[in-house]
């Protein structure tokens, strides 16, 4: 076959740490105007004769533009001078479609080798499954745009110089209507110029709903991210708008219809069927600003010419990834911007100690509204009552009193700590957790009718027994948006009520009276506002043992909160303390600022960086052995998790982060390498060594 003297370099989508390299291969003459960076490609492995997908990273061996001769090299040696075997061809460019961009591989590298991760498992956040109809499509109205395009500047021979594509939207008078009052909850000047100045800033959300032209009632943060990103596609720059889950982008979309140009806004969403998510990333490849909208792989996504990264509440579970390298979505913004130099903006109604951190050290910016307004939230702790059994209820009389006033003006919204009926049952003689007899999980109750089950594998126990005191009645625990909405409807008769949880999904409710019973980031949006909002559950929610437990508490409430109406009441049940105080004065950068402070002292973080290292005892050795060099670095266990599995903690600082990351991805590829067949030997088992940067199950 006839040598072109390219070479391509490819990345192999393969899981395995040992093939987390680009791999040379030569291009026949045949694919050469086919095989340009970004393309989907086959490669031949050398192991029993397979062919893997790949993306090609790196086309060499073409003459620099600049070279003075201008002859390009012809043999595969002048290409790679270093390597003197045959190199194996490229078996297929899968298609001519590049998509994957330069700053996303860059990006994927960087993000990967921060977590000791694979850039193949980023790649595949970053880039949707291949819809060939859709792509085809797509070719050809490229294609033909381009035949179009050519053929107007033959005719136009007159004409003056080229225009750029990335203008013709704003040729026309009508094609972009900038809102007046942009920007009018905050100081001026604090937020007009941020893409061009390309800023980093920290900025509260105001604390409040607003009415759209269309009747929709959205959050006035989604508004206020819209404005960023209109603001960004006016100066011609795109922007990447990250949300955690579909209420959320339903939210900004709205604002988007009002304020953004037809066509400027792709929304690529887990939910969407996959032609329409491929649709929507396609179009992010064209050379032309756009507004990309998403969850956390949006912040992957190609953008021509990005001049702004917004993240909305960076502290939402959602945005830290459930698959290896288990990059969260604030991190990977955080690596875009510095590659990319773009503005960032963290949005929120309440602030990280992540963010907090980077806000102490000088990199981030603060913005805070220009007017102090925040709903009234009153904490029953603080109220006297008459006894100590009113102060133990579980809706104490204050709160009754406001949702029995409220009901008669509109919604009242009640969030409880668990979806179902009753999700926690307990023995009545000995008070312990029941457990199923069959797997130890928990029981609960589906219905007031129902027999308890477990919750883990649904097992009945109709015939339980308690281990400890061979008690065999229960007694409910803890009681979900079932029990919660049955209680509140003998309560109030006649009321509306509404269930809003993971079962039962409700995004918007009119303004009519409604009880609305609601767990955590599932409560619908009250048109106008809710009259009044009980927060219940508040001792079990911060019951879980975790670092993190008040930072995630708070947020919760914090966005609760928000959804009241203009001086509605906002009763907090069962917390005092600094917590009842942060929400009650609306200050949740001072809980960040004292969270950090506490954890500078014990050494957690984010004041350091960890991971944790999984595996048996021997590998776990073998890879903290080669830690000892990282300056900086502690070690905390090993201890038993999963037997025969230990796990170790590992902790250092951020500058140690790149050493510390490279050492451990080492292990790992050495670790993975063992799986290999000595020849006559049977098959050795998977490799079981685990490393997790940031596990947010240390916290």
């Amino acid at each position: 076959m006839t040598r072109t003297g390219l070479v391509a370099r490819v990345l192999i989508d393969s899981p395995l740490p040992q093939l987390d390299h680009l791999f040379d291969y030569r291009i026949p003459e045949e694919l050469a105007t086919l095989a340009r960076p970004g393309v989907r490609v086959r490669v031949p492995l050398r192991s029993a004769g397979r062919v893997a997908d790949g993306y090609l990273i790196e086309v060499v061996g073409q003459a620099p533009a600049t070279a003075p001769t201008g002859k390009e090299p012809t043999t595969l040696d002048e290409v790679t001078p270093d390597y003197h075997g045959k190199l194996s061809p490229l078996d297929s460019v899968v298609s001519e479609a590049s998509v994957l961009t330069p700053a996303v591989w860059k990006l994927a590298r960087r993000v990967a080798d921060r977590a000791a991760g694979n850039a193949s498992d980023i790649i595949r956040l970053a880039v949707p499954p291949r819809q060939v109809r859709v792509e085809k499509a797509w070719l050809a109205t490229l294609a033909a745009t381009a035949a179009t395009a050519a053929t107007a500047a033959t005719a136009a021979t007159d004409a003056p110089d080229a225009v750029d594509p990335a203008s013709v939207r704003w040729e026309a008078e009508d094609a972009f209507v900038a809102p007046t009052d942009a920007f009018a909850d905050y100081p001026a000047g604090s937020l007009d110029n941020v893409v061009a100045e390309r800023k980093r800033l920290c900025v509260a959300a105001v604390p409040t709903l607003m009415l759209l032209p269309g009747g929709l009632t959205v959050g006035r943060w989604a508004h206020t991210m819209a404005e960023l990103a209109v603001a960004a596609l006016s100066t011609g720059k795109s922007s990447v708008l990250v949300v955690p889950d579909y209420r959320d982008q339903d939210q900004v979309q709205a604002a988007l219809d009002l304020l953004a140009p037809i066509g400027t806004v792709s929304r690529v969403d887990a939910r969407q069927p996959n032609a329409d998510r491929y649709r929507a990333f396609l179009a992010c490849l064209a050379p032309a600003p756009r507004i990309v909208l998403g969850n956390r792989s949006a912040v992957y996504a190609p953008a021509h010419d990005l001049g702004l990264i917004a993240l909305w509440d960076d502290g939402d579970p959602l945005h830290g990834e459930q698959l290896s390298p288990y990059v969260h979505a604030r991190d990977a913004a955080l690596v875009r911007q510095g590659q990319s130099d773009c503005a960032l903006v963290f949005l929120g109604h309440t602030r990280t100690v992540e963010v907090q951190r980077l806000v102490e050290l000088g990199w981030l910016g603060e913005v805070h509204p220009a007017r102090n307004q925040h709903p009234r939230v009153i904490p029953t702790d603080f109220q006297a009552a008459p006894d100590q059994q009113a102060r133990a209820a579980r809706i104490p009389s204050a709160a009754w009193q406001a949702a029995r006033d409220a009901l008669q003006h509109g919604p009242v919204l009640v969030q409880v700590a668990s979806p179902g009926y009753a999700p926690m049952l307990a023995c009545q003689t000995c008070t312990k957790a029941a457990r199923c007899t069959v797997c130890q999980g928990p029981l609960g109750l589906a219905s007031a009718a129902s027999l308890p089950s477990c919750r883990w594998c649904g097992a009945l126990a109709a015939d339980w027994s308690c281990v400890h005191c061979e008690g065999r009645k229960l007694r409910v625990v803890s009681l979900g948006t079932g029990r919660t909405a049955e209680e509140l409807g003998r309560a109030f008769p006649g009321a509306r009520v509404i269930i809003a949880d993971g079962d039962h999904q409700v995004q918007q409710v009119s303004a009519e009276p409604a009880l609305v019973i609601a767990t955590r980031g599932a409560e619908p949006i009250a048109a106008g506002g809710y009259q009044a909002i009980l927060l219940l559950d508040g001792e079990r929610m911060l019951a879980r043992e975790s670092l993190r437990v008040g930072d995630d508490s708070l947020r919760a409430w914090c966005n609760t909160a928000a959804l009241a109406a203009p001086g509605a009441s906002v009763m907090l049940v069962g917390v005092g303390g600094a917590l009842a105080r942060a929400l009650n004065a609306w200050q949740p950068e001072a809980h960040a600022t004292a969270e950090l402070v506490d954890r500078r002292q014990l050494r957690f973080p984010p004041a350091v960086r960890v991971a944790s290292v999984t595996g048996t005892a021997e590998d776990v050795a073998a890879a903290l052995v080669d830690l000892d060099q990282v300056p900086g670095l502690d070690v905390l266990g090993p201890v038993a998790t999963d037997i025969p599995l230990v796990r170790a903690i590992v902790r250092f600082p951020y500058a140690s982060g790149d050493e510390a990351s490279r050492l451990l991805k080492a292990a790992i590829v050495r670790n993975a390498a063992r799986r290999r067949r000595p020849k006559g030997a049977p098959f050795r088992a998977a490799p079981t060594l685990k490393v997790r940067f940031d596990d947010p199950e240390l916290l």
